[in-house]
């Protein structure tokens, strides 16, 4: 005899789910994410300050900063120290320039026992070739924007 397979309905699907997650806590996500962010901006603009005092100029120091919180984001993804600042700050360590980092440097991590070529450079631009992709048309349309309405 040949039994009937069960089927899961949109409607027993959607309260499997409900009765299985749990409750977010906003208020707490959302000031750890305040928090969190705002931490790493105040180590940039502190970077800023660190290199200026140094004797480099504003722009130069602006440069060494994004390569500083670039190197560190790399550095604590790789000792794993960045999944766990995430998993407390959320969107807070989306901060452009660390979570770009981080996206690059986690699957090169992950994938490097494939090898240089096929594990470590495939892996890190296939997820971040979509960053790279829209970055750079976006930029292209915000440039144009703003040429069309300085310019004429």
């Amino acid at each position: 005899m040949i039994s009937k397979l069960h089927t899961t309905t949109k409607e027993d699907y959607t309260r499997m789910v409900k009765e299985r997650e749990g409750k977010s806590p906003m208020a707490k996500n959302l000031l750890l994410s305040f928090l969190i962010g705002g931490g790493i901006c105040t180590l940039g603009q502190l970077l800023i300050v660190l290199y200026e005092t140094l004797g480099f100029e504003k722009q130069m120091a602006s440069t060494l900063c994004s390569v500083s919180l670039v190197f560190l984001s790399c550095l604590f993804t790789g000792l794993g120290l960045f999944p766990l600042l995430a998993k407390h700050a959320g969107a807070g360590t989306l901060v452009p320039i660390t979570g770009f980092a981080n996206s690059m440097t986690a699957p090169a991590m992950e994938y490097r026992c494939e090898g240089l070529i096929t594990g470590i450079g495939v892996k890190m631009f296939t997820i971040a070739g979509p960053v790279i992709v829209y970055g750079t048309v976006a930029s292209v349309v915000y440039g144009v924007i703003y040429w069309v309405t300085t310019v004429l």
